[in-house]
């Protein structure tokens, strides 16, 4: 799976990209027709303390699984927007089988 990380007004470090690339492997594992994935990180109401955007597209033949959540850090954001399309591709597997 093709993977693209925009940080929309900052720069994502090496270390949250690897973060990212690490995570949306283990959904490419159990997912095999996924063609890309677009990753969309922002910082959202600085004053605010959960603040981290994220949000997650993810291409694959007849089907688009998108999660979008908010958290403290993009790391834990990142967490959740997996945990999300985890259980969007098993009802998608369910749907197709």
């Amino acid at each position: 799976m093709e993977i693209t990380i925009q940080s929309i007004k900052f720069d994502a470090t090496d270390k949250l990209r690897g973060y990212i690339y690490k995570k949306m492997s283990k959904l490419d594992k159990f997912f095999d027709r996924a063609i890309s994935a677009t990753v969309n990180l922002k910082v959202t109401k600085p004053e605010a303390v959960e603040n981290k955007e994220a949000d997650i597209t993810i291409n694959a033949p007849n089907t688009r699984l998108f999660a979008s959540k908010v958290a403290d850090s993009f790391e834990q954001a990142i967490d959740e927007c997996v945990s999300a399309l985890e259980k969007q591709i098993e009802k998608t597997k369910n749907k197709n089988h």
